[in-house]
């Protein structure tokens, strides 16, 4: 089967959904699927090699950005468009990222769901020619809901089926400024009629997402997130002094905050308790992160504190095995969390929130303990009960290493991505 798999990239971060789509992309190729993997706006920015390393970057942040602000700008000259869609010119504006306002975040999101009748159109055309012209393929697949303005364009001019994923949405959409978050969920749903099948990453994201989009049941299925796990091993013991672990952006909305204050409570009862934190930051994030570090100063905790940006694929398995329990507790509705996965498939276990795509993820691999949401107090008492109960923390940590490796493999995900695109192309 031939599949076009587009992506967004970041540019300057690692990105849970860029992630996803390389491993998955990777193992339909290793299935025997002939995979494209474009990127989108920025450079991706993957813990690996690229699926299609070799492929320049679509409808480049910088000229959308300067065409949606700028209309005289939709008449610049080929030369200049070709330069600002140049690696080197992507990656310095990537640094920039989380400093666009949220109307501007809204009037982008808008255009991007209004596809080749928006602002955004000449781009969007320039890759609906492409798909085309490199050989029309089997499936259409788009990373998320997001990008579903293609979908219309891809069924109108090309005939071609889309599936497209999704990875969490809502939580972006929701906090943009009215009128473009009422207007994109709009057109959010009115697009859905171009796209064959939804997946979702949980059961728990499919639910919400049929409800929300106002699907039909049999519209939306859900296949759980995998990785390739080859490189990731089994610590061989627990560290000791215990470490309280997180990997994630560093956010409010991850529950960053939330875990902070749930460790100044812990380190109480257990004076030789480490915190160490890793993933990824803006520009935009630095205010926040200065506030929960100067929490940790003031509690005389900083010199029990390793605090540490973007991770290497060695550097974060080697963080996930120096630990003895991750905490990211999300307070939002997170659709799934890799970050979980990858943590069991290190024999690590977890304490996350009863919430959404989380709650579901501990319970499906029981591999860890579960806490209130936004609740520090909980989360520091299901942190210290595991922390002081060796033969608990060994029982969640078999559990979850043997999950991760059964059920959350990337070639796992791959069989069942694979059948909805079968059914996609077959209808």
């Amino acid at each position: 089967m031939r599949i076009i798999h587009l992506t967004p990239g970041t540019g300057s971060f690692h990105c849970g959904s860029c992630h996803r789509d390389n491993h998955l992309m990777k193992a339909l190729r290793a299935r025997g699927h002939d995979v494209t993997m474009v990127p989108l706006y920025l450079p991706l920015i993957t813990d690996g090699e690229s699926a299609s390393p070799e492929l320049p970057v679509f409808a480049g942040g910088i000229n959308l950005f300067l065409k949606q602000k700028l209309p005289i700008f939709r008449k610049a000259p080929a030369w200049l468009l070709r330069w600002l869609d140049s690696p080197k010119m992507l990656l310095r504006a990537a640094k920039r990222a989380g400093m666009t306002s949220p109307r501007q975040l809204g009037e982008m999101t808008l255009e991007s769901f209004r596809g080749v009748t928006g602002k955004q159109a000449e781009d969007w055309v320039r890759l609906v020619d492409w798909i085309g012209q490199t050989g029309k393929p089997d499936v259409l697949s788009l990373s998320n809901g997001l990008l579903n303005g293609l979908a219309v364009a891809a069924q109108r001019e090309l005939d071609v089926p889309v599936v497209c994923s999704l990875q969490g949405e809502d939580s972006f959409l929701d906090t943009l400024p009215e009128p473009y978050r009422a207007e994109s969920w709009r057109l959010f749903r009115e697009n859905s009629a171009a796209v064959r099948t939804y997946v979702a990453t949980s059961e728990y994201y499919a639910r919400v997402m049929k409800e929300r989009l106002e699907l039909s049941p049999e519209k939306v299925v859900a296949v759980r997130n995998g990785l390739d796990l080859t490189a990731y091993t089994r610590q061989a013991t627990a560290p000791q002094p215990p470490v309280i672990g997180y990997l994630a952006r560093q956010i409010a909305g991850k529950g960053l905050h939330t875990l902070v204050d749930a460790f100044l409570i812990v380190a109480k009862e257990l004076p030789d308790l480490r915190l160490s934190i890793a993933g990824t930051a803006t520009i935009a994030d630095e205010k926040f992160i200065t506030q929960q570090q100067r929490k940790l100063k003031d509690a005389g905790l900083w010199d029990r504190v390793t605090w540490r940006r973007d991770l290497t694929l060695e550097e974060k398995i080697a963080h996930f095995q120096s630990l003895t329990v991750l905490s990211v507790p999300a307070g939002y509705g997170e659709a799934f969390g890799l970050y979980v996965v990858e943590a069991l498939a290190c024999g690590v276990p977890v304490v996350e929130p009863d919430h959404a795509g989380l709650g579901e993820l501990v319970r499906a691999t029981c591999g860890g303990l579960l806490c209130k949401v936004n609740d520090p107090v909980s989360l520091a008492s299901e942190l210290a009960r595991l922390l002081t109960d060796a033969t608990l923390r060994q029982s969640l940590a078999d559990s979850g290493y043997a999950s991760s490796q059964r059920d959350y493999t990337a070639a796992r995900m791959a069989g069942d991505f694979e059948a909805v695109l079968t059914r996609a192309a077959e209808r």
